[in-house]
């Protein structure tokens, strides 16, 4: 099991447990965190599930694909340098912690 804290852009905080091969997005939604929309529903077609990583996390993931990387250019608040979709973001045995904060905007 993976942890995963979210905080929200004004600091509120959840803290969630997902298993091998959930993500960062469809475990926000089916929990109801805020922030984190999923319009798509994950299939890598909108950037309503756009976060920031802690840096010491995203050195922990694989890098983002092109198409990833695109999608972020569109995202409704400025990207950072650890801006990832959280759609793209697979839980695994190996990430014990992740922590994702909320853009204040995503659509």
């Amino acid at each position: 099991m993976t942890q995963v804290i979210y905080t929200s852009h004004d600091g509120e905080v959840h803290t969630l447990e997902g298993g091998d091969g959930d993500n960062i997005m469809r475990l926000a939604v089916k929990n109801g965190i805020p922030g984190i929309e999923g319009e798509c529903g994950g299939v890598l077609s909108c950037a309503t599930c756009h976060v920031f990583l802690d840096p010491a996390d995203s050195a922990k993931l694989p890098p983002m694909s092109e198409l990833e990387d695109e999608m972020l250019d569109g995202a409704a608040e400025d990207r950072q340098e650890c801006s990832r979709l959280a759609c793209q973001v697979t839980l695994s045995s190996e990430l014990d912690t992740l922590h994702v904060t909320t853009p204040e905007f995503q659509s």
